[in-house]
């Protein structure tokens, strides 16, 4: 790197823009648990009863057309103060995005469902990515779509995480060719038969005319062989995480199953 950038050493990364970074032995742990005690303590919650869950399963959250309006300035800050933790914590992404759509017009019920969020990082406040230093080099993805969860117009969440052998990283093919690396036939593991069978066969069907043109692009870098769709059983679908609300004992086993550890 130093050939390519002027650069200059200030001693090893501990703190940056919010992540705490601490080496060990055994890999690298980031996290943002001073954030966390710094938003709780911003928005009068950091002696909130804590959470098992950062969602409720039993209840879904609606437009709330009747309920009583809330400050939206204190709603969009309380967004944007969680939009940045999800930089380390992928475990309240969905729950966030969910209450990240009614910043128009919040609702009391938006609230609630907003310091919930709050109220399981106050149980939770030192859960981090673990990046460990003896890990396998293999390149693998999880996608999964929640067909028609979304209550208000019946649209599907998606969702998807990447994995470089136990490190939970974005999609990274392109950027390691930089560094010397190709990655080919990625594995893309999804539960659905249907959209297994939609990419591996090269024929347009007229059942499949219907969908856009720009939906074919899986099927492109499958016949290029960039990925190759893998059927995974709906227990081992870690994607899950991010597209619909679970309780403790699923919720706890999919956090763990993407990197997620708790310093302590």
């Amino acid at each position: 790197m130093h050939k390519s950038f002027k650069m200059s050493s200030m001693g090893e990364l501990n703190f940056f823009l919010g992540l705490q970074v601490k080496r060990q032995t055994d890999g690298i742990f980031i996290s943002q648990s001073k954030y966390v005690q710094d938003i709780l303590d911003k928005y009068g919650l950091k002696d909130s009863k804590p959470a098992s869950t950062p969602m409720e399963t039993h209840k879904q959250i609606t437009a709330d057309l009747e309920g009583e309006d809330v400050d939206v300035h204190l709603y969009r800050s309380m967004i944007g103060s969680l939009m940045y933790l999800t930089a380390s914590r992928p475990d309240i992404m969905f729950p966030v995005c969910v209450c990240a759509r009614f910043q128009v017009k919040p609702k009391q019920s938006h609230l609630q469902a907003v310091k919930r969020i709050f109220r399981y990082l106050r149980g939770q406040p030192r859960l981090g990515l673990w990046y460990p230093y003896e890990s396998s080099f293999d390149l693998i993805a999880y996608s999964d779509s929640d067909l028609g969860g979304a209550n208000m117009d019946i649209n599907s969440t998606s969702g998807g995480c990447q994995l470089l052998g136990a490190r939970l990283v974005l999609w990274i093919q392109n950027q390691m060719l930089e560094y010397g690396v190709t990655f080919l036939h990625t594995s893309i593991f999804i539960d659905n038969s249907s959209a297994i069978s939609i990419v591996n066969n090269p024929v347009k069907h007229s059942k499949t005319k219907h969908i856009e043109i720009r939906y074919h692009f899986i099927r492109d870098c499958n016949e290029k062989k960039l990925i190759q769709v893998a059927k995974v059983h709906t227990d081992n679908q870690f994607a899950d995480l991010f597209t619909k609300a679970f309780d403790v004992g699923r919720f706890t086993f999919l956090v763990s199953s993407v990197g997620m550890i708790n310093s302590e």
